[in-house]
């Protein structure tokens, strides 16, 4: 089973695309946290179409980039999030934070 995050960032004017390739777990979480801190854009956009599952500490993390772009007055936006990872926030009762799109271009018209 795949432990390893890869993250791909892009920057585009005003905002940031950090594309994710692996589980957003326990094990993988400060590479994202990392990520989301040094990003100071307008608009951050997380594309989870490579992200097969989240744990509660991924759940943590997605919540905490949340809170972050509340206080930074920024635009969060998640696209490509499979059943797997919506129905572990709609378990954890936090899906409706998040602003959900099927593609990354999607994201941006809306951000």
């Amino acid at each position: 089973m795949q432990r390893i995050l890869h993250i791909e960032q892009r920057l585009t004017t005003g905002r940031c695309v950090l594309r994710l390739e692996g589980p957003l777990v326990m094990t993988t979480m400060s590479t994202f946290e990392d990520a989301v801190r040094a990003d100071k854009t307008r608009a951050l956009i997380i594309d989870l179409t490579a992200v097969p599952y989240v744990d509660s500490a991924g759940i943590g993390v997605l919540v905490g980039a949340y809170v972050s772009s509340q206080n930074g007055g920024r635009n969060l936006a998640l696209v490509g999030a499979n059943e797997r990872i919506r129905n572990s926030l709609r378990v954890a009762w936090v899906e409706s934070l998040f602003r959900f799109f099927d593609s990354v271009s999607a994201a941006e018209q809306a951000v």
